[in-house]
């Protein structure tokens, strides 16, 4: 069984930064793509960053140059930095990940509990 364990929310004033982790731990062989998205309330979920396996990135215009995402591979986990956020940036941050578990020959999608981010003064 694989669980993806998100860390780092909180409360933050505008315009300071905040780090997210997401670990993943279990049986896992392999990590493809790896990301965040964040859903605010009354609002649908909405991707906020998303790094393949070889590094590569995609963040809507929202987020763009101020979140960056990273992955550290040996380890099976996953950073989003946050910089100049906003009250909007306000939301549940949920990790995302395609995970190959060991013995497996197929990739499955899972989820992590999520993160509360508040971003106020």
């Amino acid at each position: 069984q694989v669980q993806l364990v998100e860390s780092g929310g909180g409360l933050v004033q505008p315009r300071g930064p905040l780090r997210l982790s997401c670990a993943a731990s279990g049986s896992i062989f392999s990590i493809d793509a790896i990301g965040w998205y964040r859903q605010a309330p009354g609002k649908q979920l909405e991707l906020v960053a998303i790094m393949s396996y070889g590094g590569s990135t995609n963040y809507p215009d929202s987020v763009k140059g101020r979140y960056t995402i990273s992955r550290d591979n040996a380890n099976n986990t996953v950073y989003l930095q946050m910089n100049s956020l906003k009250p909007e940036d306000t939301a549940v941050y949920y990790c995302n990940a395609d995970v190959r578990g060991a013995g497996r020959t197929y990739f499955s999608n899972y989820w992590g509990q999520g993160t509360q981010v508040t971003v106020a003064s």
